[in-house]
């Protein structure tokens, strides 16, 4: 049977949503926001009947019958931490997504839920999110942080690294169960994880946590030195957040998260450029090699994602650095959308069931 998926990802300035009948793409859309469109709300959560709209006329501009739809799903967003899966979309899971303690933020792909709900209740199929960046599975060894007052969490690109990951296994001709992997999504953010037979059991906190610094993040820093930054009296705390995770990492110290610009001043003979970019690279395969010992050094393959996979600068650095660890795969780009729909279809499909949120 073919199965007719509505998903949708809301971004901070965009909304991407996408058709599936079953693997194959009807149509896919961003929907782009302008500056004064979202500034014109006094918060995220107060922006959904605007992006539903504009999802509404996108689907009836693209001759999509909603009727056709089996299910709608939508990008989780900041839920409690939770196991892998797909979630039906219920009231509690919007109430602690307008919940800003929660995570001590409100990222516009809570917004997901929320149009997905909103749609799917209007046509009677089912609503859900799937893989959240909340994801955890994480042993209690790996919670303990160095003081007991902070836990590690576990806060990631799961969405893509757990669909990448069943890709790999394909590949491989065995079942994810069976493996020990590395994944590596590199894009505005870094996520390096060990995954042991499928499951997520460490991994860098890809926000405001450890880790390699990104395009965008500055990742881990000395302790002591930020401490002194943070006390300076520069910063509120608001201006120092967005400075460590919108404008830090390449923005910071070269002016730039646009990595390709970045290889051609490096090719140019900017010295800056390339001292910095394999900073960045070093601090990725470093993390790769943690993740090695916490599998005890049994790794069947690492792979990386996206969209910093796309640059063949980054993937030979990060390829040279570590495949005496394990064969490297390279799957560039991201693949949420297709990610969404499929974890939809296999409930629809029975392969698997839908998990309550409580």
């Amino acid at each position: 049977m073919i199965y007719r998926i509505l998903t949708i990802n809301p971004g901070s300035t965009s909304t991407k949503i996408a058709v599936f009948d079953n693997d194959e793409t009807v149509f896919t859309q961003v929907l782009r926001h302008t500056a004064s469109e979202i500034g014109s709300f006094n918060g995220i959560i107060e922006q959904f009947e605007f992006r539903k709209k504009l999802v509404l006329k996108a689907m009836k501009d693209n001759n999509i019958s909603f009727s056709s739809l089996h299910a709608v799903v939508g990008r989780g967003g900041l839920v409690k931490a939770v196991a892998s899966g797909t979630y039906k979309i219920n009231q509690k899971m919007l109430a602690d997504l307008k919940d800003p303690t929660l995570w001590g933020r409100i990222h516009a792909s809570n917004l997901g839920a929320f149009i997905a709900k909103a749609i799917a209740d209007e046509i009677n199929v089912p609503a859900f999110i799937v893989d959240p960046v909340t994801v955890d599975e994480f042993s209690d060894l790996a919670r303990i942080s160095g003081l007991p007052e902070i836990e590690r969490k576990s806060l990631l690109h799961a969405l893509n690294i757990k669909f990448t990951s069943r890709k790999l296994a394909d590949k491989l001709g065995k079942d994810l169960s069976q493996l020990n992997l590395i994944a590596v999504h590199m894009g505005g953010g870094i996520s390096v994880a060990a995954m042991d037979k499928g499951k997520i059991v460490d991994v860098n906190n890809a926000v405001l946590g450890m880790g390699p610094f990104s395009p965008q993040r500055a990742g881990a820093l000395p302790i002591g030195d930020l401490l002194e930054l943070a006390y300076s009296g520069r910063y509120s705390h608001r201006e120092l957040v967005g400075k460590l995770t919108k404008n830090g990492g390449l923005i910071a110290y070269l002016g730039t998260d646009d990595c390709e610009e970045i290889v051609v001043r490096i090719k140019k003979g900017d010295k800056k450029a390339e001292l910095i970019f394999n900073a960045m690279c070093y601090q990725i395969s470093k993390e790769i090699g943690a993740c090695a010992t916490v599998l005890k050094g049994k790794v069947d393959a690492l792979f990386l994602t996206g969209g910093l996979a796309h640059n063949n600068y980054v993937v030979d650095f990060i390829t040279s650095a570590t495949e005496f660890i394990a064969p490297v795969y390279v799957f560039p780009g991201e693949y949420e959308m297709e990610a969404l729909s499929q974890g939809a279809i296999r409930i629809l499909q029975g392969l698997e069931k839908a998990k309550d949120y409580v």
